[in-house]
């Protein structure tokens, strides 16, 4: 099992070497319209995804809440034995 996971992570590492490195100019610093943005918010389509974020962020935060529970009443039942 050790050398299955060995083997992933190196290949892993080489692939991540293996990308191309895009110089960074002065012009992207200046850059302060993002096109993708501008279209989705021109279409209103940003308030979709920003919907869709929030709503994906309170369903992870209720299982979060809900595990929580559970594993306090296991506790507990563990306890009073």
């Amino acid at each position: 099992m050790k050398k299955i996971t060995l083997a992933i992570l190196l290949l892993l590492s080489v692939a991540a070497q293996a990308q191309e490195k895009i110089a960074v100019t002065t012009a992207d610093y200046s850059n302060s319209s993002v096109e993708m943005a501008d279209l989705m918010r021109s279409e209103g389509k940003i308030y979709i995804l920003v919907g869709i974020v929030l709503l994906i962020f309170a369903g992870l935060t209720a299982y979060v809440i809900h595990t929580d529970r559970k594993v306090s009443k296991l506790e507990k039942l563990i306890s009073e034995k």
